[in-house]
């Protein structure tokens, strides 16, 4: 069976079923098991001198390792290779996360502060309605991309082997990929390495949400303001979100205490947005997801 007929049908299982705690309650995740790998190469390997190189090799060893897997499973053959695509696929837990968020603003905005800081890593104890609706679009966003596009993406060139070590660059980076004394060195080839293999997903995903629901000069105005954007790939799919909803993302967060301040993604979109707005999001990840089935069934009628 071939990589795309596989990966509809991945596509079709995530959205229908998710991640059931029946089952991820009596066995880790996937993902869980990449950021054990991860942090135990941190304790073992983040020291001494020559960090930079030894990160290198840690990640490469990595995605060696989840290379092989990938190998393993689909010698088992489509079936095995059909569920553990459909695990590592994020669509539905992302929805059911940014809805959570939602539901949880509209009975008060502590509720809402609760669920957001499941999804962001920003502090979220003094943010108001609109920061916590910012942040959960925005972070719809870029999970579109890092969680569904790019893994589908990958699925799609290398099969199961490359959706399983782009995950692991993907977790690596959001576990050591930071700019800080301790990860600046040991973190920097996961970092680039995930900038790389998040390139065309991450411009893939803005197509894929502003094609769904265009305006009138958005494209134009969403390259702008990726461009601009502090992240050279998570930009595009939150600037294409800030255009086809009208709001204004991004803009000034706090971390460690600290104020930041960044500039807004469509700036004349509305600013004051709450539960709604989120909502509307929501529709823009299924449309999305959907123009992204709609490509890998074209692809398997083709092959």
């Amino acid at each position: 069976m071939s990589h795309a007929v596989v990966l509809a049908l991945a596509l079709g299982l995530d959205a229908l079923f998710g991640e059931p705690d029946a089952v991820w309650k009596r066995a880790p995740h996937p993902a869980v098991l990449m950021g054990r790998a991860v942090g135990w190469a941190d304790r073992q390997l983040n020291h001494g001198k020559g960090r930079l190189i030894t990160g290198a090799l840690t990640i490469a060893g990595l995605v060696a390792i989840a290379w092989g897997v990938g190998m393993a499973i689909a010698g088992l053959g489509w079936v095995a290779e059909l569920i553990a695509a459909a695990v590592l696929l994020a669509h539905r837990s992302l929805i059911d996360h940014v809805r959570d968020v939602a539901n949880a603003l509209q009975l008060s905005l502590a509720d809402g502060r609760r669920e957001v800081a499941k999804i962001v890593g920003r502090e979220t104890g003094e943010m108001e309605e609109a920061e916590v609706a910012r942040a959960t679009i925005e972070s719809a966003a870029e999970n579109l991309s890092d969680g569904v596009i790019a893994p589908v993406f990958w699925f799609l060139l290398l099969g199961l082997p490359g959706m399983l070590a782009y995950k692991m660059v993907n977790t690596a980076d959001s576990m050591i990929g930071y700019r800080t004394p301790r990860y600046e060195q040991f973190g920097k080839a996961s970092a680039r390495l995930d900038d790389i293999l998040n390139w065309i997903p991450a411009r893939l995903t803005a197509l894929l949400i502003y094609l769904t629901r265009p305006r009138p000069g958005g494209w134009a105005m969403l390259r702008t303001d990726a461009r601009g954007h502090r992240s050279p790939n998570a930009g595009w799919p939150e600037a294409a979100m800030a255009v086809v909803l009208d709001v204004a993302l991004s803009g000034p967060r706090r971390y460690d205490g600290k104020l930041e301040h960044h500039e807004f993604v469509n700036p004349e979109g509305a600013r004051q947005i709450g539960p709604a707005e989120i909502d509307a999001a929501v529709a823009s990840l299924w449309r999305a997801w959907g123009a992204a089935l709609g490509l890998v069934i074209l692809i398997a009628i083709a092959s």
